[in-house]
């Protein structure tokens, strides 16, 4: 039997899911802790050398101290994301101060308490200005990354980029470690390729100029997660072709890949049940409870896409009919699957999300409607079921 050449990666068992529908109710988010760390170990065995690795926390707080066991930085995009590192007692050293918006106050806080065992990123010249005071006021030179925009509203030009570091050669009071580059997220191979070729010509223009030497890069590649239907899985080929780009570039120095969704969105599974069915016209639908304010994925629009999901109890008596997934929420946009092929649905029927480990836990419209928030729950296979969240009550801050 031939040996595959990348690891395959197990998804919980379905008695695990059944144990935590019995235990802990639904709507539910369970992570499996163990799954995300076998992801952050395969990137790292196949990117070897060639970088280091960051994990953006922002895909999932909730992650993010077994996270810090398994990668070399921890990417902090808010005071909140900050003070929940402090909570975990994650490693100064290990946080790199992100985030478009840094509120002097806020970045003083975190200055004072950590100083310069973190590394900063600079996305403005307001925010190089307050790193500055910082460092003149302290004594102590505090450790950056400039950041690179790629056209948005995240970073600087190139031309702003290159008057900091002249500026800096004159008052040598912060250590600009290197650049910071990031420009989106599921992103195709040949654009992140195409990326590192820019890179490549921005550090020798950069050098040519001021004569400053980039040491290192901080990049996110913001590889595409599958979550759809016949979408396949590039990951493991795409971190093979960046550690063959990096190594082929004409600079050359310390690189660390930062992701988010990437290590973390397969480990996730959103439960909620069916709580009524109905029929209009030729159409089934079936209301869930929960719905777009507590998964999404990337890309969906309205539920046109069909995600990985099961049904539990399972089907068995071969009744399949066509049915539209909807959440609870009072819009026609809360659609989560449209005409998905299932057998024997019926009240009562759980529903398992996968693929929701990155980002459905946040990123959606939670206080709408002012409904209860899901549990949270960790597994691993040693300590089994921790419950982080308990489902809690949004009415109390909506009044």
């Amino acid at each position: 039997m031939q040996e595959e050449k990348f690891p395959y990666i197990d998804r919980l068992d379905e008695t695990v899911l059944d144990e935590a529908i019995l235990r802990f109710g639904t709507p539910t988010y369970v992570f499996d802790v163990e799954q995300a760390k076998k992801r952050a170990r395969a990137f790292r065995g196949i990117i070897g050398q060639a970088a280091d690795l960051c994990y953006a926390m922002k895909a999932n707080p909730f992650l993010v101290r077994a996270m810090a066991e398994e990668v070399n930085r921890i990417e902090v995009c808010s005071m909140g994301e900050f003070r929940i590192c402090k909570q975990k007692e994650i490693p100064a050293e290990k946080l790199l101060i992100s985030g478009v918006m840094k509120d002097r106050d806020d970045l003083w806080e975190i200055l004072e308490t950590y100083g310069n065992r973190c590394h900063y990123t600079i996305e403005s010249l307001n925010q190089y200005a307050i790193l500055n005071e910082w460092a003149r006021s302290s004594g102590k030179k505090v450790p950056v990354y400039l950041r690179l925009t790629s056209g948005n509203q995240f970073g600087m030009d190139e031309e702003t980029l290159t008057n900091i570091v002249e500026l800096e050669q004159d008052k040598d009071l912060l250590e600009i470690c290197g650049i910071h580059y990031f420009s989106g997220t599921q992103k195709k191979r040949k654009k992140t390729l195409e990326e590192l070729t820019y890179l490549d010509e921005v550090f020798a223009r950069l050098k040519e100029k001021t004569g400053y030497q980039v040491t290192e890069l901080e990049y996110g590649p913001g590889l595409a997660v599958p979550y759809f239907a016949r979408q396949a899985d590039e990951r493991f080929e795409t971190l093979e072709a960046i550690a063959d780009a990096l190594a082929k570039m004409q600079w050359q120095g310390k690189v660390t890949l930062e992701m988010g969704r990437a290590f973390v969105a397969d480990c996730g599974y959103y439960i909620t049940t069916v709580k009524d069915t109905k029929r209009s016209g030729d159409q089934n639908y079936c209301i869930v409870d929960g719905g777009m304010h507590q998964v999404n994925y990337d890309g969906q629009i309205r539920g046109m896409y069909q995600p990985k999901l099961t049904i539990r109890p399972q089907g068995a008596r071969g009744i399949y009919q066509n049915w539209t997934i909807c959440g609870e929420l009072c819009t026609g946009n809360d659609i989560l699957v449209q005409n998905i092929k299932i057998d024997d649905l019926r009240v009562g029927s759980t529903i398992i999300f996968e693929n929701t480990g990155a980002y459905a836990v946040t990123e959606g419209m939670a206080l709408f409607l002012s409904h209860v928030l899901p549990s949270v729950v960790l597994y691993d296979p040693v300590g089994g079921f921790t419950q982080v969240r308990a489902r809690r009550e949004t009415y109390v801050w909506n009044s």
